[in-house]
Parts: structure tokens; C-alpha cells; sequence
């Protein structure tokens, strides 16, 4: 009993359970990356030159393969030369838990390489203007679309079959078009992010908005309610909190769309800042930066959770009620009443 209570089969984990699973998620990574970044034996795969001997083109600092510098002291070793000497360490493309957190503080104080270059805060806004606007425009169509389509079956077989059809087309196919259309700045790119979201927005919201209790809708119509009443007492509020939840999850879509629209056009934003960074081997930055695109995803995230918990305070107690629930006739009344 204990051990299902653990694993909450079925039933809500208490708060502290949730707490320590939440921290232990990300603390399991962050130990496998720290083993591997500074336990020698665990991987290190590469050898850092100390001292060169009388190898001709090793030089201190120098990093090559583990295999490649052993055969060299081998043939030093054989020939009675000065053997070089090294220790182990990872490839420079897997920096250290520790760099990487410096790189956070580094990243934003250091001046950009070349002038006229964004600084590394100005690159992020840029992204987060493109994601601001590529999903507000989808939002604005998608929205309203995915409604009607889950309320009526006229949208519905009008609209969902093409767009059942056009949402396996690869968002980043239409970057070349995106950008004979709209130029190379930043309309391709929030082009390229509606594409990706829109049709999937539509579905999504149609789904679920077709999955209000059919028995509520009945009730409203055997007192009255029809049409836009209907929809806007009923349906709406029915699926709402649900509609919510599907909108903060497709938010997510379009982060993960960013990288790819973010190279259609001119390069910008945190894309052009963890190429320029991985072009000069700076791959601490490269992990922070990318990191900080889910940083700032995550904490949009808990953000609209905790928003959502404000203007939906009876989803809170959503999980007490009895199933009938009270609220159907009182939805129902309601859209009688208007």
C-alpha cells in the first residue's frame, strides 16, 4: 500500500512528494553530467598536452584523442625521445557543469566581438519578440477557428481536412517562400512560427472543445439556448480552463520552432549568438545560451500556470467535486437567463 501511495496510482502526491520529485528531475542530470565531466576514468576521451617532449607539432594546451596521444608516446618511448605528458579531460564540446554556470554571468557581461553585434540580453528579446508575435498572430485565428470547428460540424468538415493535410507539411519548407514574400528581417520568421502552430492550434482546440459533456449542451438546449448564446454562455466556459492548459502547451511548440525560423532570412536573435559563439569555440556559452531558452520557456510556463490558478480559482477544486458536478445547470441557466 505504501509503495502504491509512493507512486500515486490514481491519486494526487502530497505537496512535499511533488517538491522533492520536481528537484530530483533535475538534479538526476545534472549528476550524470557532473560524473562525466569530473570523474577521469568515467569517459574522458581526449588527453590536454602539459608537456610536449619531442613530439614535433604538440604544443601545451593541446588537446587531441587519447589514442592518438598515446601512439606518439609510444613511438617517443621506443626511440628513447622525451615522452610527452597530458592528463585526461572531455572534448572540448562538453564543458563542465561549472563553466557553464559561469558562462550565465560571462555571457551577458562580456562585450560582443565585433562591433554592431547584439549583446547577448538585446539577442534574447529579439527571440522573444519573434516567439511574442509568431504565436499572438497564430492565436488570434487559431483560437476562434479551433472553436468552431469543435462546435459545429459544418467548420468542422469544411476546415479540418485541409488542415489535417497541411499540418504534416515541415514548417521550415516554406522559409525560402517566407522570404521572397516578406523579406529577410523578421517576417519570414514569425511566418515560419505561425505555420508551425497554427494547424496544430486549430485541432488541438477543436478537440478539446469537442469534448464538453454532450448532456450540458443538451440541457442548455432544452431550456432555450441556442446560437451564439450557446457558444459564449455554454461551450466556452465548459472548455475553457482546458482550452487554457492546450494554448500554454502550443506556446511550447513555438519555442521549440524558434532555432529553425530564426535561420530563414538574416540570422538574428539567440540563434546568431550561439552560432557566432560555437564558430569561436566558446562552448560554454553555446550550453548557457541554449539553456536559457528553456529557462525562460519553463518560467513562461509556471507563469501562466500561476495565471491561470487566479482566473480559474474552480479548477483549484476541481479534483474534490462529485463528478455530475454542480455546474452544468448552472451553466445551463445561465445561458437560458442571457
Amino acid at each position: 500500500m505504501a509503495h502504491r501511495d509512493w507512486l500515486g496510482l490514481k491519486m494526487e502526491l502530497p505537496r512535499a512528494r511533488r517538491l522533492q520529485l520536481t528537484l530530483l528531475s533535475f538534479l538526476l542530470p545534472l549528476l550524470i553530467w557532473s560524473a562525466i565531466s569530473y570523474i577521469p576514468w568515467l569517459w574522458h576521451p581526449s588527453i590536454r598536452v602539459t608537456a610536449t617532449g619531442d613530439v614535433d607539432y604538440f604544443t601545451e594546451e593541446m588537446e587531441l584523442p587519447r589514442a592518438d596521444f598515446e601512439s606518439e608516446a609510444a613511438k617517443m618511448r621506443a626511440q628513447g625521445l622525451a615522452v610527452p605528458e597530458g592528463y585526461r579531460v572531455n572534448p572540448l564540446y562538453l564543458p563542465a557543469p561549472h563553466q557553464v554556470a559561469r558562462a550565465f554571468y560571462t555571457g551577458f557581461t562580456t562585450e560582443p566581438r565585433l562591433p554592431g553585434e547584439p549583446w547577448l540580453h538585446e539577442s534574447l528579446g529579439h527571440s522573444i519578440r519573434t516567439i511574442f508575435w509568431g504565436f499572438f498572430i497564430s492565436s488570434i485565428f487559431g483560437l476562434p477557428l479551433g472553436i468552431l470547428c469543435g462546435t459545429y460540424r459544418f467548420f468542422s468538415r469544411l476546415q479540418e481536412p485541409f488542415i489535417e493535410f497541411f499540418r504534416y507539411l515541415p514548417a521550415p519548407a516554406f522559409g525560402a517562400l517566407a522570404v521572397a514574400v516578406l523579406g529577410i528581417d523578421d517576417g519570414p520568421k514569425i511566418a515560419i512560427i505561425f505555420i508551425g502552430t497554427f494547424f496544430q492550434q486549430v485541432l488541438v482546440i477543436s478537440n478539446t472543445v469537442r469534448k464538453v459533456d454532450p448532456a450540458l449542451i443538451e440541457a442548455s438546449q432544452t431550456l432555450g439556448a441556442k446560437g451564439w448564446n450557446l457558444v459564449r454562455r455554454v461551450i466556452i466556459p465548459a472548455s475553457i480552463t482546458d482550452v487554457y492548459n492546450d494554448m500554454r502547451i502550443l506556446l511550447g511548440w513555438a519555442w521549440t520552432y524558434l532555432i529553425v525560423a530564426e535561420v530563414v532570412g538574416t540570422m538574428s536573435g539567440i540563434t546568431y549568438s550561439i552560432n557566432q559563439q560555437a564558430r569561436y569555440r566558446n562552448f560554454d556559452n553555446v550550453y548557457a545560451e541554449i539553456m536559457m531558452i528553456g529557462i525562460i520557456g519553463f518560467s513562461s510556463d509556471l507563469f501562466l500556470a500561476w495565471i491561470g490558478r487566479l482566473i480559474f480559482p474552480w479548477k483549484r477544486t476541481a479534483r474534490t467535486a462529485s463528478p455530475s458536478g454542480a455546474s452544468k445547470p448552472t451553466l445551463a441557466a445561465a445561458a437560458v437567463r442571457a
